[in-house]
């Protein structure tokens, strides 16, 4: 198992990242118990079943703790278009640069993989005024919006950042 691909952060889940991916995405206080679910779940899904889950990831990992991770896969049916499933930074650690290099390892890991665009998704509430801002400014565009996609009043905000190749 490849601990670290080069970029310090590790690419290999392990069993102990399921409570703490549990852990990091509950202490942000953005997330839902059924998206705090799902995030643990894709974890789960990729110690079961490997790449064949289309899950990626990179951990980073602090002394004693989890302090950020990402998951990315191909979207199916495309051949070089990635979704940015989730990155989560410890609320202790954010507003250090860790969210930045953290992203950018997860580009640097897609173009790898043939990837060419990057897709990350975000809601449109202002709880998630910084979230949107920290994807316009690693560099992201706005691509496309629906109004009420979560809820009534709770739309879905679609970011694209087209990868350098070669």
């Amino acid at each position: 198992m490849k601990a670290d691909p080069g970029d310090g952060f590790r690419a290999a889940p392990c069993p102990a990242d399921v409570p703490s991916v549990r852990a990091l995405v509950a202490a942000t206080g953005f997330f839902s118990p059924e998206e705090i679910a799902v995030a643990a779940e894709l974890v789960e899904e990729r110690l079961a079943k490997g790449p064949a889950s289309g899950y990626e990831f990179r951990f980073a990992d602090e002394p004693g703790r989890l302090a950020g991770y990402s998951c990315f896969g191909r979207i199916p049916l495309t051949t070089a278009s990635y979704d940015l499933y989730w990155i989560v930074v410890a609320p202790s650690t954010q507003r250090r640069g860790l969210g930045r290099r953290l992203l950018a390892a997860t580009e640097a890991a897609v173009a790898a993989l043939g990837g060419q665009r990057l897709f990350a998704e975000t809601s449109s509430r202002l709880l998630y005024a910084p979230t949107r801002a920290f994807y316009l400014g690693c560099g992201y565009r706005e691509a496309a919006r629906f109004d009420d996609f979560y809820a009534p009043g709770d739309g879905k905000v679609v970011f694209e950042k087209r990868l350098a190749t070669g």
